[in-house]
């Protein structure tokens, strides 16, 4: 889940690398370091954010055209300066960043402390820099070999980059279960955890495969495996642009994505909606649409904000296609030995493509002989790599670590998946077909409406910022998204907060509401309206207060509740896509008046690449 950038060419490397931290700090921000080889090796980290690490490296010698550096989210040691990466081997040969876990890194270091070595930090990573120092000198190798042959011995996951003292030229990096980038410019080479801190400087990248080793001078670049079998690099393109990952004037980063939604949703079915709108083409199902339209049973993965979507779909993909779905957390699934068999088809969803217990759930999916389908945003990532077919969203970059537009393009394509498998299956009716691919179309326009009254949102956020718990409630199609909108304001605010059905509130949570609890209802006019309504006035008889989301025109609601926040009419499969922002907004601005961190919330990271 850290953040991991490497240099090497005829540029000086540090205001290369100290950029790219930056903009790879949504991945890790609890301490960050930087390691450059001239002459000798010089070596800075601090606890904190980037911003700790560059006053700290002003007085510094950051001369240099080749190095590396880290922005670290804890999982090995307390966050502070010892612990921060990067780490230095006991004699000095060798320093190393690392993002993943050691898992036997507790073995190894009790064979080195036997063998001699001595230890600075609490972490997995420094074990490792004197396991590759040991076979280096012991066995006295090369340091491409030292580094695969440390790994042959290693547990666990890593995307690394390793330095050598005594080979100066040269930066050796290496992936298993973590993601690594490399980027290929003219008579220089980029390293990076993903492509944000590359796209400045060149669009040709190579993604790494698992136990993939490169070994980078400054003009050649040797990919071969950890058991030495030679690899033919496949690079690639990339279509990135450096607005893209920047704040373009807005505050946030979460602010802007989530303001980005009409574009990223647009993008999402962009070319996968017909111009007449009568048609739903998914080039990235096409070689498994029959076995899409004969399936008995679907099995929806993912944690977080894309679990949350994925109960969405299970609503859609019933009720559109009439198949039996279930929707498991990824970190659950791969440890109770489901049930799974090869007429089965699992669906996984990630935003990074990269989520290290969606990835393991994913090969126990395969094992078991599932067609395993993925729907994430990122190209090139992992899991579009490891599922059999899938569909990327297109949503563009998320800097923000608390998700938004991802869960919004996440529904888009398992709505375009619902209707398109209903439709061929003879289920869904074409003026219904037609109708839902017209109502998709128009979703954009109607969230340009919702974000036109972010002063109201804003209002909201003012008046129940200093709430220590919120309930959040809804039905159906409006249920995942009352938990998505509790997770968002547990997530950036740290207000403690629950999403519930309604209609099970009375089985329970009924028993917290008072007059210092707000009760936000997702009640948009569906089949569930009239009950919505009951679990309003049950609210409202104890002394609650109800922040109601419902849909234009609505009186009844508007007569009981404290709050009444509107978004255009739609149809009830869709209405989630709408309801949701009014969520994402109060969060965002109840975040921002408590003075959090809203982009870098404590204790998270943006891509859980560890478990």
């Amino acid at each position: 889940m850290c953040g991991i950038v490497g240099y090497i060419g005829y540029k000086n490397a540090y205001p290369i690398i100290i950029k790219g931290l930056k903009r790879l700090e949504y991945r890790g921000y609890d301490s960050s370091g930087i390691a450059l080889l001239n002459d000798s090796t010089q070596v800075y980290k601090r606890k904190g954010k980037v911003a700790d690490l560059e006053k700290f490296v002003e007085s510094g010698d950051i001369s240099g055209t080749l190095g590396m550096g880290h922005t670290r989210w804890a999982t090995h040691g307390e966050p502070n300066d010892v612990n921060a990466h990067p780490h230095v081997s006991m004699n000095g040969i060798f320093t190393i960043i690392h993002n993943g876990i050691i898992e036997n890194y507790s073995t190894l270091k009790s064979k080195l402390s036997d063998r001699g070595y001595t230890f600075q930090s609490e972490t997995d990573t420094e074990v490792l820099a004197n396991l590759i120092e040991y076979i280096y000198v012991k066995g006295k190798v090369d340091a491409e070999l030292a580094v695969r042959l440390a790994l042959t011995k290693v547990i666990g996951a890593y995307g690394l980059v390793v330095m050598c003292s005594k080979e100066p030229d040269k930066l050796i990096a290496a992936r298993k279960s973590s993601p690594l980038v490399l980027g290929i410019g003219d008579g220089e080479y980029f390293i990076a955890s993903d492509a944000t801190p590359i796209v400045e400087y060149t669009d040709r990248v190579i993604y790494l495969n698992n136990e993939d080793v490169a070994i980078i001078s400054r003009d050649e670049l040797i990919l071969k495996t950890i058991r030495n079998d030679k690899l033919t690099p496949k690079i690639q393109k990339i279509d990135l642009g450096i607005s893209e990952i920047e704040k373009n004037g807005y505050d946030h980063f979460m602010l802007k994505e989530i303001f980005e939604q009409p574009r990223s949703i647009l993008d999402t079915f962009r070319g996968r909606v017909s111009q007449d709108k009568t048609s739903i083409h998914l080039g990235g199902l096409f070689n498994v649409e029959e076995r899409l339209i004969n399936a008995k049973r679907i099995v929806i993965i993912g944690c977080g904000t894309s679990w949350h979507a994925g109960m969405v779909g299970e609503y859609l993909l019933e009720d559109i296609a009439r198949i039996s779905v279930e929707v498991e957390y990824a970190s659950e699934f791969r440890y109770r030995n489901p049930l799974i068999d090869k007429d089965d088809i699992v669906i996984a969803i990630s935003q990074s493509g990269e989520t290290a217990d969606t990835l393991a759930a994913i090969q126990l999916a395969k094992d078991r002989g599932a067609l395993v389908l993925g729907i994430c945003n990122v190209v090139g990532s992992s899991i579009s790599r490891e599922t059999h077919a899938g569909v990327y969203m297109h949503a563009g970059p998320e800097i923000g670590v608390a998700s938004t537009k991802a869960f919004t393009a996440q529904v888009t394509v398992l709505a375009m998946m619902a209707a398109m498998i209903g439709y061929k299956k003879g289920i869904l009716e074409p003026q219904r077909y037609h109708a839902l691919i017209q109502e998709l179309s128009d979703i954009p326009a109607k969230i340009e409406k919702v974000l036109l009254h972010d002063k109201a949102f804003k209002a909201i956020a003012e008046q129940y910022q200093n709430a220590t718990n919120f309930l959040y409630l809804g039905r159906g199609y409006s249920f995942p998204v009352a938990l998505e909108g509790a997770l968002k304001l547990k997530e950036i605010s740290y207000i403690h907060a629950e999403g519930y059905p309604a209609a099970e509130m009375k089985h329970g949570p009924i028993a917290l509401i008072d007059r210092n609890m707000p009760v936000v209802v997702i009640a948009t006019n569906d089949k569930s309206y009239e009950k919505i309504v009951s679990n309003i006035q049950e609210v409202k008889a104890r002394n609650g207060i109800v922040i109601a989301i419902v849909s234009e025109g609505d009186k009844t609601i508007k007569s009981m509740a404290d709050h009444v926040l509107e978004i255009p009419q739609a149809m009830e499969e869709l209405t989630s896509l709408l309801s949701v922002i009014p969520l994402q907004l109060i969060a965002y601005h109840i975040a921002v008046l408590r003075g959090c961190n809203v982009d870098q919330p404590r204790n998270l990271a943006k891509s859980v690449t560890v478990e």
